[in-house]
């Protein structure tokens, strides 16, 4: 997931609060930057530069994190440009796609990237943003190094550091640095940093000892200081000597430092606990604990206000608190042996109904009313007062901070598979909310993944209409990136979901989209052919402006091919079509294009006769621009036919409605 990033783009690392200790590890850190690699020292010459890659290796809950951010904080001069970051594992243990983290990468060094591209286009395009650049890229929790290796820059001016469990083998030049328990003083300081100096003083040894029952760990740490942070009248020795006297089973010093808090919990808040690895991503807020616990939204962040300073969560930004890695698996234990499956099924249920909620209200900040339809105001003064926000600008906030995790719920309930219902209504909210807020065109990359999951619910449960639908959208996602031949095999797949559904939108739509791809692959016949097809549907259904839209298709692929009679009798028709639905607009644009194909056959007096009706269509419309194109048409006409005189007139008039923006006076087809 991708962390709160400066407005440039790029992410500056801030102080590090809860780091003590580890100054060795900083130092050696440091100087591994600029050593020279081992490619260098052993005289082989390497095939690229690369950046410097460090890698930060310990189990979780060692403070890898906290150690690569303080390096980070170290070095953040160094670096000009900034600081992006991803985290490849989720606390679920689930892993980012490769995709999915160069796009992280790319957002937050503020380039966009291409819906639906592939893996290698990705990181080619990654690697171009930083070329030339001195960025540092902090990548969390890597499960293997083929995660990493489509990460990394060819600059050697970058630097990547690199958080994981064990060896990236594979990555040449790696600068490793693995971590164990922290010294007993370093552990010490840590526990005072969090239950302050008094209680440390008064026993130093007992404080000593009770690091040393946390095997220096620092989660560990930091879950006996908060114990103790809650408890301002228990002594630092009670601590260590309940840890000590757990069972041997228990999972070790960090095993049992959580359950001595766990233990301590009220039992609202423990099954509240219990549940929070259901959030998706283990991205929390308010909202989330409140619909997965059943509680009011106040209460869910209290309870989460307690978690943190017990050290059961993490504070993050914008009210979001992030669930540790490295509790995770201790919670999901809990879940297992403590929640019945259906009372953890309705939990989910329950998160993904809150989610839906959230991003109708979400949309219609967005929205005029007008945009809502019939009742939208009334069904959103339905909403709870919780559940709205106070403007546009906070609906747009929520969704970008939350964008990570709403990504990877829809995922998750889509392969799932037993709450299909509402993992489709949260991927049509978001679908909506994306597109209301950032337009279809900047959220394409977004929208591109989650009609690959309308996709897959469709598909698996035989929806031929709504996978017709996706299959549309990703078709058109593909044609608008250039991967024409990937659209038209998709549009053919969604004509016959479109059949199958027995949807004559869908059908007719496919059918006009497939020609649409054949014409872009300058296939006449075929274009032709399709766009025929499209257009006896139409008629038999009395479409009448599919009618005249697809008339005007044919012409234009008439033209192309240079059957100009054929072209005629379709603009023609098109140029009726219009007239009968009254759209004078589309009349005006109809007949330019005639005029146009006469011209190409050869029959200027046609033409110029048809220019003035069209001219005269345009005026009436009130379209400026399209009038001045045709004055510039009729102009070159009449040159040569001959009148020079009146031709400069006409140029004269185009000059009066447009100045002398000549350029802008190109006409196009109306399938352009």
């Amino acid at each position: 997931m991708n962390y709160a990033r400066q407005p440039g783009g790029r992410e500056r690392s801030g102080s590090v609060t809860d780091f003590v200790g580890r100054r060795r590890e900083l130092k050696e850190l440091r100087e591994d930057i600029a050593r020279t690699g081992l490619d260098t020292l052993s005289g082989r010459k390497a095939k690229a530069p690369r950046a410097r890659v460090l890698l930060i290796a310990g189990r979780p809950g060692s403070g890898r994190t906290a150690l690569a951010e303080a390096l980070v904080r170290e070095v953040a001069d160094e670096y000009p440009d900034g600081l992006v970051r991803v985290r490849l594992t989720a606390p679920g243990g689930q892993t980012l796609p490769t995709d999915t983290a160069v796009r992280t990468l790319l957002e937050g060094l503020g380039r966009p990237s291409s819906p639906g591209a592939g893996e290698d286009d990705l990181s080619a395009t990654l690697r171009e943003a930083l070329a030339g650049r001195r960025v540092i890229l902090l990548v969390d929790d890597a499960a293997d190094p083929h995660q990493v290796d489509a990460l990394l820059p060819d600059t050697p001016e970058c630097l990547v550091v690199v958080t994981a469990e064990g060896p990236l083998t594979g990555i040449p030049d790696v600068r490793p640095c693995t971590l164990g328990g922290l010294d007993t003083p370093s552990g010490v300081a840590l526990l005072a940093r969090l239950i302050g100096d008094t209680r440390i003083t008064v026993d130093p040894r007992a404080a000593e000892g009770l690091a040393e029952a946390c095997g220096g760990q620092p989660a560990a740490l930091v879950l006996a200081g908060g114990w103790l942070a809650a408890h301002p009248k228990a002594a630092v020795s009670d601590v260590a000597k309940q840890l000590h006297d757990m069972p041997s089973g228990t999972a070790g010093p960090l095993g049992r430092a959580f359950r001595l808090v766990y233990e301590s919990l009220p039992q609202p808040a423990q099954r509240t606990l219990r549940l929070l690895p259901l959030a998706p991503a283990g991205v929390l807020d308010s909202h989330t604990a409140s619909a997965l616990a059943g509680c009011s939204v106040a209460a869910a962040q209290s309870t989460l206000e307690d978690f943190a300073g017990l050290g059961l969560v993490r504070h993050a930004h914008n009210g979001i608190f992030l669930l540790p890695g490295c509790l995770a698996p201790l919670l999901r234990g809990l879940l297992e042996v403590k929640e019945r499956p259906a009372e953890v099924e309705l939990a989910r249920a329950r998160m993904l109904e809150r989610t839906v909620r959230l991003l109708t209200s979400c949309r219609a900040m967005a929205e005029t009313d007008e945009d809502l339809g019939v009742g939208g105001p009334e069904k959103l003064d339905g909403l709870p007062r919780a559940l709205r926000f106070p403007d546009r600008r906070a609906a747009a906030t929520w969704l970008d901070t939350r964008l990570p995790a709403l990504t990877a719920a829809a995922t998750l309930a889509v392969a799932d598979g037993g709450l299909d219902t509402l993992a489709r209504r949260l991927v049509s909210g978001l679908v909506r909310a994306l597109a209301a807020h950032r337009g279809t065109e900047a959220a394409a990359p977004e929208l591109y993944g989650l009609h690959r999951l309308v996709l897959d619910v469709a598909e698996r449960r035989h929806l031929h209409r709504e996978q017709a639908a996706a299959l549309l959208n990703l078709a058109d996602l593909d044609a608008e990136t250039g991967r024409t031949q990937e659209a038209l095999e998709r549009y053919r797949a969604a004509l016959a979901a479109g059949k199958a559904a027995k949807d004559p939108y869908a059908i007719g739509r496919a059918m006009e989209s497939v020609g649409g791809a054949y014409q872009e692959l300058t296939d006449w016949p075929r274009a032709s052919d399709w766009f025929g097809r499209a257009l006896s549907h139409a008629l038999a259904r009395g479409e009448r402006a599919d009618e005249a839209r697809l008339y005007g298709r044919l012409g234009n692929v008439h033209t192309y091919a240079g059957r100009y009679g054929e072209a005629l009798r379709s603009w023609r028709a098109a140029a009726a079509g219009y007239r009968k639905l009254a759209d004078v607009p589309g009349q005006a644009k109809a007949l330019s294009e005639m005029a146009r194909v006469q011209e190409y056959a050869g029959r200027p007096e046609e033409s110029l006769h048809t220019c003035r009706e069209a001219i005269e269509l345009a005026r009436r419309a009130g379209d400026q621009r399209l009038q001045a194109a045709l004055q510039v048409r009729l102009a070159d006409t009449l040159d040569r036919l001959g009148d020079p005189a009146a031709a400069r007139l006409h140029r004269s008039a185009a000059d009066r409605l447009l100045g002398d923006d000549s350029a802008a006076c190109e006409i196009r087809s109306s399938s352009d």
